[in-house]
C-alpha cells in the first residue's frame, strides 16, 4: 500500500515551479508599486498634531456629549439613525417590485435583463456622488440624506432580493396549486414564508451599512452628524471630535447588538 502511495505521489504533476513563478511575479509587482509611494516628512509639527488628536479622542467634550439639544451628539445621532432607517424602508419598498420584474424565473428574460441593467446603473454611482447631486436639487439637510440612502439601498437590496426570489422552492407552489389554492393563497402561504426571513436579513444588513454611510454623507451637507464632525476636525477641536466618535461607537454597538439578535431569531425561524 505504501509503495502505491509513493508511486502515485511521484507520478503526480509537479506544480511547485508554477507557484514559485506566481510568487515571484507578485513580489515584483509589490516592489514596483511601493517604488511610487512617497512618504511625507511629518516632522515635529505632524507628531504634535497626532498627539493632540489622540488626546482629544481620549478626553471627549462631555458638555457636547451629554447635550440633548438640537446641537448635541444625541440629537445628531438620532437624526443620522432616522435618515438611515427611512432610507432603508423607502429603498426596500422600491426594490420589491423591481426585484420581481428582474427575476428570470418569474418574467421573460428580456424584461429581466432590462431590470438588471437598471439596477446595475444605480449601483454604479457612489453614495457620495448621489449626495452631491441631490443637494443641488433639494438643498442641504436630512431630506437629501434620505433620498440618497433610498436610492443607494435600491441598488443593493434589489440585487439581493432577486437572488432570494430565484431560489424559491417551486415544489411548494406546485403543491398548493394541486390543492386548489388561489393566487393570493399561494403568495400568502407559499412565497412570503420563503422570502420573509431572507428579505428581513437583507434589510437589517443594509440598515447597518446606511447608518455608516449616513455619517459620511453628512460631510457634504446631507444631514446627520457628519457635518459637525468635519467642522470640528477642520477647526482642530479634537475634544469635540472625540465626543462625536464616542457617540457613534455607542450607537453602532447598540444597533449591531439588536440586529444580531434579530438575525438569530430569523435564522431559527
Amino acid at each position: 500500500m505504501n509503495t502505491k502511495i509513493l508511486q502515485t505521489y511521484a507520478s503526480a504533476p509537479k506544480a511547485w515551479y508554477g507557484k514559485l513563478l506566481i510568487a515571484l511575479v507578485v513580489a515584483v509587482l509589490m516592489a514596483w508599486s511601493t517604488s511610487t509611494v512617497q512618504l511625507p516628512e511629518s516632522g515635529q509639527n505632524g507628531l504634535e498634531v497626532a498627539g493632540n488628536i489622540i488626546s482629544g479622542i481620549l478626553h471627549p467634550d462631555k458638555e457636547l456629549l451629554f447635550n440633548f439639544g438640537a446641537t448635541g451628539v444625541a440629537y445628531l445621532l438620532l437624526e443620522t439613525m432616522c435618515i438611515a432607517f427611512l432610507g432603508t424602508i423607502v429603498g426596500a419598498v422600491l426594490s420589491v417590485p423591481l426585484a420581481f420584474l428582474s427575476a428570470t424565473n418569474l418574467v421573460p428574460r428580456p424584461i429581466a435583463a432590462v431590470g438588471r441593467l437598471f439596477i446595475m446603473a444605480i449601483r454604479t454611482v457612489p453614495p457620495f456622488v448621489y449626495g452631491l447631486m441631490f443637494i443641488r436639487v433639494t438643498g442641504p439637510g436630512p431630506f437629501t440624506g434620505l433620498l440618497t440612502m433610498s436610492l443607494c439601498s435600491v441598488g443593493m437590496v434589489s440585487k439581493m432580493f432577486i437572488e432570494c426570489i430565484e431560489d424559491l422552492d417551486k415544489r411548494i407552489l406546485e403543491s398548493l396549486d394541486a390543492a386548489g389554492c388561489t393566487m393570493f393563497q399561494k403568495i400568502r402561504y407559499g412565497i412570503l414564508p420563503q422570502l420573509f426571513p431572507d428579505f428581513m436579513s437583507t434589510l437589517i444588513y443594509r440598515f447597518d451599512m446606511n447608518l455608516r454611510d449616513a455619517t459620511v454623507l453628512g460631510l457634504v451637507g446631507a444631514g446627520g452628524i457628519g457635518a459637525p464632525l468635519i467642522f470640528a476636525m477642520s477647526a482642530y477641536r479634537w475634544s469635540e471630535v472625540g465626543a462625536i466618535l464616542t457617540g457613534l461607537i455607542v450607537l453602532i454597538f447598540i444597533v449591531e447588538f439588536i440586529s444580531t439578535r434579530i438575525r438569530i431569531k430569523l435564522a431559527r425561524g
